[in-house]
């Protein structure tokens, strides 16, 4: 992985930061998806088991989930999961349904990689029942919310690539047909845990469809929330190389999500950037597995942060269903709990504060303003290189931490990955 990157008191010469071009094509038609021609599916899926024995999970203390879901549940809302797919984990009920699956054309309710699953157990989940003279435990933040499962990229399967080379299913182009297809199915909040970092000028070609259909989602009144990234993998680089994070990159048409650690502090590893609006937790964590059960504390990186900030917005939006989707997003923007030097490119506004976001007053807030020029932080913080793999008896199971985007039409593979420790 490559050297973590964090806030230090010395910042490098400010950039300017290049903006996205007007949107020059018409959205997809986000027509039900096919199977994808040439897909050659892995002889057997392998994501990560569930941990018989999981530790204790101190989220649900921090984000103060038990208060919160005596303010709202998410019920009544459609949150759209464009991921790896969902498995039909009994925590999630009867609230998920499958819409489509851009790999085999199936109901996207499979999942092999278990990506896509976390990220819904994270967002939905119910609490996970007590045993032993435990309470039940939260685990999702939104557990009343109903799930819209659409899987359109995995690691697992390999498509046709140039030359006769293979690559990773998914691009841009399902990714953006994702989008429309769950608006059109009725989602008023959609997660992306995906990202790939390339330079403007690429991403001004290859991003045109997928900005299109978030500007569509946008007019639609429908909150998208999407990963910022994590740096070393989905071709990111150290902040400062001319590189843009997509989707984050189209920050008008959604909230771009970094990670930050257990003291609130960004997680070594979240992309930073002038797009990036808010933070959430994205270390630590444990949630569903496929086949039931759930993980160890080993789940990290953006695409884990992104579930908490969809679900926060399913809770606003029960919560408050006056507001629009721009106005959720403004409240959760102007109560999330703000840097000490103000905003970062790394953590945005900050961190997201749930219960400040379903009681503070009015109903309709403002975030504070941006700054006139960003200031791109590019110094090492002493302490965040990634501390060594705890040693393990076996092969190491692994969890796909981030999405996978491809260059339209491009060779060159960028699934943005983190591997959690070892589940024990």
């Amino acid at each position: 992985m490559a050297t973590a990157l964090a806030l230090t008191g010395q910042a490098a010469p400010a950039m300017a930061h290049p903006v996205p071009p007007p949107i020059a094509v018409p959205p997809p038609a986000g027509e039900p998806p096919e199977s994808t021609p040439g897909l050659r599916a892995p002889s057997r899926c392998t994501p990560p088991e569930a941990d018989p024995e999981p530790a204790a999970d101190p989220i649900a203390t921090r984000l103060r989930l038990p208060e919160l879901h005596r303010l709202a549940t998410g019920r009544g809302q459609l949150v759209a999961v464009i991921d790896t797919g969902v498995y039909p984990h009994p925590l999630l009920g009867d609230r998920v349904r499958g819409a489509g699956d851009y790999l085999t054309g199936g109901d996207g309710l499979d999942d092999c990689d278990g990506h896509g699953t976390a990220v819904a157990g994270l967002l939905a989940a119910a609490a996970e029942p007590g045993s032993r003279g435990r309470a039940a435990t939260p685990i999702g933040i939104a557990p009343r919310a109903r799930l819209l499962a659409i899987r359109q990229s995995s690691p697992s399967f390999e498509v046709p690539g140039p030359g006769g080379t293979t690559r990773p299913a998914g691009d841009t182009r399902t990714l953006a047909e994702s989008v429309v297809l769950a608006v059109r199915k009725g989602a008023d909040v959609v997660n992306i845990s995906e990202a790939v970092c390339l330079s403007a000028a690429q991403a001004a070609t290859a991003g045109a469809d997928l900005q299109a259909a978030l500007s569509f989602a946008a007019r639609s009144d429908v909150v998208v929330v999407a990963a910022a990234g994590n740096v070393g993998s989905g071709s990111c680089v150290e902040p400062g190389a001319g590189q843009v994070s997509l989707p984050g990159w189209y920050d008008d048409q959604l909230l771009a999500v970094g990670a930050v650690g257990p003291d609130d502090a960004p997680a070594s590893f979240t992309v930073p950037g002038p797009w990036v609006d808010v933070a959430a937790p994205g270390t630590g964590l444990r949630s569903l597995a496929v086949g039931g059960g759930t993980t160890s504390t080993g789940v990290e990186g953006t695409s884990f942060a992104a579930p908490w900030v969809s679900g926060l917005a399913a809770l606003v939006r029960e919560r408050y269903p006056e507001l629009t989707a721009r106005q959720v997003t403004d409240r959760i923007l102007a109560t999330a709990r703000p840097p000490a030097r103000g905003r970062d490119d790394r953590v945005g506004h900050g961190v997201i504060d749930p219960v400040a976001a379903l009681t503070a007053v009015p109903a309709v807030l403002h975030p504070a303003p941006e700054p006139a020029a960003a200031v791109t932080v590019v110094a090492e913080l002493p302490g965040t290189a990634p501390r060594p793999a705890a040693p393990s008896s076996g092969p190491p199971v692994d969890l796909v931490a981030a999405g996978l985007l491809l260059l339209a039409g491009a060779a060159a593979a960028v699934l943005l990955r983190r591997r959690p420790r070892r589940m024990r």
